[in-house]
């Protein structure tokens, strides 16, 4: 999937991955792709509650080894 901008939070854990993913998405243009690599289990429970509840779309996530990449597109 192409992103328009990749967060790193490799080696952080919650809930820093979601704080700073909702920093990054306010900063974002409507409609746009990111991008969050993560090595947190508890990324998989967390984006999807987090998209739920902040009105972003959530569009995939798929693990690479020890790493996740998680997909979100800003809707407002």
């Amino acid at each position: 999937m192409v992103a328009d901008q990749t967060l790193d939070t490799l080696g952080l854990f919650c809930p820093i991955p979601v704080i700073l993913t909702s920093k990054k998405i306010k900063q974002m243009e409507i409609d746009q792709v990111l991008e969050i690599l993560s090595d947190d289990e508890g990324i998989k429970k967390d984006m999807p509650a987090w998209c739920k509840s902040s009105g972003n779309e959530f569009l995939d996530l798929i693990q690479e080894g020890k790493v996740f990449k998680v997909y979100i597109r800003k809707k407002k």
